[in-house]
């Protein structure tokens, strides 16, 4: 049973964090600790989405008045890539040691004009948020079943703003440093391991430029978060595979100091946690290919949500194929397909009034790795 384990790689193309809570993309995954030997893989991910809404309320700051008449926001979320690697060697019987680099948190809005009778209020408002982080990871083989793990994790970003009644504001560029601890039970002979991870909460504390001229501090913290990860052969060449991911977005804002002096609240925050779920099944068809299937599901919550991230949870299908280049060498891609759940946003000018309804919008994605052993 232990070959099925080169069935997870298939599935991990796929099972990327596209529209899970908050700005997530990554998930995080620390999954390269696990490989056998020396290993080495890069990844590259797109995803295309499609999420629009229309305009319901009215916005009616004092200055600009936009009546809700149904009007159309447009795709109002840009398509995004991502780039990851991996590197991960064993010290002896007892140590090994990973490097990993991917990105974990982002966001790319852009309310371009939409065809539509009236122009939607947020039109010409646009937003991104960049991350960058590597992440160094030791585990400790107590016995053939038990191990445990800890290291440490740089994440560097940065986030821009421009909305359509004139206010900007800009962020330094930060690096900081958190931790990431977990243990595992693995039953080698039927390829079963029940991976338990802690990511910790990551501080940033920016200097924001709003407006071109106003400076000033802002904290901003990245959430904690908890994957379980389990595997388990379940027939001949065949493995099941889950997850679940636990993310503390309630403790993450982005709050200008002019912004919120102005406007009474956060640029940016979120009412609930998120918990993410995935399920997958693979299959090892011959020595070179195998392929996965996999259902991903994140529970909508409810409630408002913002004008800048109008989604609420989603559910997901995604394929995977991995093909065994020579023995050592082997290519993975895979696709998926998610239906973003349904969102209503606030309006910011009369609060606890619905502003925008956004129905029926989904994104695919598709990735591939190279990894390699040695």
């Amino acid at each position: 049973m232990k070959n099925t384990s080169i069935l997870a790689l298939a599935c991990a193309v796929t099972a990327t964090g596209a529209f899970a809570g908050g700005i997530d993309r990554s998930g995080q995954s620390i999954a390269p600790i696990f490989e056998d030997g020396s290993y080495l893989e890069f990844s590259f991910g797109s995803v295309n989405p499609t999420v629009s809404g229309v305009q319901t309320g009215t916005y009616n700051d004092g200055t600009t008045v936009v009546p809700g008449l149904g009007q159309s926001s447009g795709n109002m979320v840009e398509s995004y890539t991502s780039v990851g690697a991996a590197y991960k060697t064993d010290l002896n019987d007892k140590f090994s040691v990973a490097l990993i680099f991917d990105q974990p948190f982002g966001a790319d809005v852009n309310y371009s004009f939409a065809d539509s009778p009236a122009p939607y209020a947020y039109t010409g408002s646009t937003a991104s948020i960049d991350s960058n982080s590597l992440t160094a990871v030791l585990r400790y083989k107590i016995n053939d079943r038990i191990s445990v793990l800890g290291g440490v994790r740089e994440v560097t970003s940065k986030g821009k703003v421009a909305l359509s009644n004139g206010y900007t504001m800009n962020t330094t560029t930060e690096t900081d440093w958190g931790y990431v601890i977990g243990a595992a039970y693995e039953i080698p002979d039927i390829a079963l391991r029940a991976a338990l991870t802690y990511n910790s909460e990551i501080t940033h504390d920016f200097t924001t430029t709003e407006n071109g001229i106003f400076d000033s501090p802002m904290e901003t913290r990245l959430p904690q978060s908890v994957n379980l990860d389990f595997q388990t052969g379940i027939a001949a060449d065949t493995l099941l595979m889950a997850s679940v991911r636990w993310a503390e977005w309630t403790a993450f804002d982005i709050s200008p100091t002019a912004y919120v002096a102005n406007a009474g609240d956060a640029l940016v925050d979120y009412d609930d946690d998120t918990i993410s779920y995935s399920l997958g099944v693979g299959r090892r068809f011959n020595d070179k290919l195998s392929g996965s299937i996999m259902v991903g599901y994140e529970k909508s919550t409810g409630g408002y949500s913002g004008n800048l991230g109008p989604t609420d949870g989603y559910a997901s299908l995604g394929l995977g194929l991995k093909y065994q280049i020579t023995e050592q060498t082997a290519i993975s891609g895979g696709v998926r397909y998610v239906w973003i759940g349904d969102a209503e946003t606030e309006n910011p000018t009369l609060p606890g009034t619905t502003f925008g309804e956004f129905t029926g919008n989904d994104a695919t994605a598709f990735g591939i790795k190279v990894s390699h052993s040695f």
